[in-house]
């Protein structure tokens, strides 16, 4: 695979001045375009050490202008980065729409040296590598030009590299003790790298492999690698908008002339084999809340001191009682040791990223409680019906949202999605109440209104959802809520219950 890495090939003085002026401009000009484009540039550099990885990146930021660029370079996480997943800090640095983001040693690092040192079999570098592959994917889905450059040097030009740069006295610092203990294991790099490179290298996220023997020739093929990747992403992004205007406006006008469609008995969901009768008197509510909220408070305690991180999710129809049953879970926990992140449409800042972004960044350290109401599964409800979003994204954001809660419930977090369902009929008997209790009318909006007019198409998404979402590692507990009193006692033993045995499990791998 690095053969053709190992030529020697050049590119003279003369010859890259000649080529530069221009080449420099019309980078300059595509980062002006990118400004007003709707995805960001995600850059990976990986390679041998010695081969210009982190030269490039200098040179790619003296040559554009720094302001529109990220760099990030990712050593051995932090004790801040360590309780979180690992592709936390990943998500965290990710470039907005119109940004270039430049990324060294990063969500390829870690597994690479695993395999190299022998901490991980050749199954175990496969498997590694598979929430890489997912994660790119998610990322290019979303319109992201992924870039990967490996910078390679054949094993005696690394060695004639490094000893070059020891024995300058300005650059010698660029070399470490670890750079020679990794030339001591150029096989083994290399060929994890080869393995590296054919599982990851997919036609939205390929690898380029470059000569990086001569800074020159280098330099040469990686701006303009990412002039022609930038120019023909921006083409093909333009492309898909003119065809999809154009689809929009074909099947406007077929809609005009079609025939009204005969229409289907209202099929059956999940929520309607839901027992919506059930309740708890007031004597017995009292009873078994104070009882669920003393349980859950010295759950939720042990669960800090074993460092057990909690994430509750709560969907629903308006009214149903989210905010309610929140306030009262909360109340039996300590406020320095949770937060409650209230999700409305996204702002400015988070338009510009991919829209798992915004719950990535809230995800808390280890022992912190976080709760969402409302939550990622606005991409499959809310954005589905109201057409926020395209059929196509919304159809592909189940597989996304799995990945994403697997990464959580994988790294020990314990995670319980909640969805409080009344009928329609509860609704409206809710709707009209709050219009007459002065200290409510606030919460009852125009928007209530129109979103009960969608009553059966938000039905059959909320079915979908759950039907494509719960797994046995983040399973739904769907939540009878007519009765007020009964959803929050069932949510409340049901973090409990979470709980208790997130902390059994613990203790069992202890022993």
């Amino acid at each position: 695979m690095f053969e053709a890495a190992e030529l020697g090939r050049k590119i003279s003085r003369e010859e890259f001045d000649a080529l530069a002026p221009s080449l420099r401009t019309e980078l300059l000009d595509l980062q002006q375009q990118l400004r007003e484009a709707d995805f960001p540039v995600i850059i990976v550099f990986a390679g041998v050490d010695g081969a210009g990885k982190n030269e490039s990146v200098n040179l790619i930021n003296e040559w554009l202008d720094p302001r529109w660029i990220v760099t990030r370079a990712y050593g051995k996480p932090s004790d801040e980065e360590a309780e979180r997943p690992a592709f936390w800090r990943f998500w965290r640095d990710l470039p907005p729409k119109g940004k270039i983001g430049l990324f060294l040693s990063s969500w390829y690092h870690d597994p690479l040296i695993a395999r190299v040192h022998g901490h991980a079999s050749a199954v175990e570098f496969d498997e590694s590598l598979r929430p890489i592959i997912r994660f790119e994917k998610t990322l290019a889905d979303e319109g992201a030009l992924i870039l990967k450059f490996w910078m390679h040097l054949s094993r005696p030009a690394q060695k004639k590299r490094l000893k070059s740069l020891e024995k300058e006295p300005l650059t010698a610092w660029q070399v470490t003790e670890t750079d020679w203990k990794h030339y001591e294991l150029y096989d083994k790099f290399v060929a994890a790298a080869e393995r590296m490179i054919m599982q990851t290298s997919k036609g939205h996220a390929s690898w380029r492999i470059v000569e990086g023997a001569d800074s020159r020739y280098r330099s040469a093929v990686v701006l303009q690698t990412i002039k022609e990747a930038i120019t023909a992403h921006l083409a093909a992004r333009a492309a898909a908008r003119k065809v999809a205007a154009e689809m929009k406006q074909a099947t406007r006008g077929t809609d005009e002339e079609a025939t009204v469609p005969v229409a289907l008995p209202p099929q059956p969901t999940i929520l309607s084999s839901l027992d919506m009768t059930q309740a708890i008197d007031s004597t017995a509510y009292a009873h078994l809340f104070q009882e669920q909220r003393a349980r859950l408070a010295h759950l939720y305690r042990a669960a800090i001191e074993a460092r057990l991180s909690t994430v509750l999710v709560f969907e629903g129809w308006d009214a149903a009682g989210k905010g309610g049953t929140i306030r009262r879970l909360t109340n039996a926990l300590n406020a320095r040791d949770y937060q409650v992140i209230p999700i409305a449409a996204p702002t400015e800042e988070e338009r510009a990223q991919h829209y798992l972004w915004r719950f990535w960044r809230h995800i808390a350290r280890a022992g912190r409680v976080t709760v969402f109401d409302r939550s990622w599964y606005g991409r499959v409800l809310v954005e589905r019906v109201e057409g926020f979003c395209s059929e196509e994204a919304w159809r592909r954001a189940y597989n996304e949202i799995n990945d994403f809660e697997e990464q959580l419930t994988c790294h020990g977090i314990v995670l319980c999605k909640f969805w409080l369902h009344i009928t329609s009929e509860e609704q409206l008997a809710r709707f009209t109440a709050r219009g007459e209790i002065d200290y409510k009318k606030w919460k009852l909006t125009d928007e209530d209104w129109r979103n009960r007019g969608k009553w059966s198409e938000y039905e059959q998404a909320v079915n979908d959802m759950v039907e494509r979402s719960s797994t046995s590692a983040a399973p739904w507990t769907l939540v009878e809520a007519n009765s007020k009193s009964f959803a929050r006692v069932k949510v409340m033993q049901t973090v409990a219950d979470a709980l208790e045995k997130a902390l059994d499990r613990l203790e069992k791998h202890k022993k």
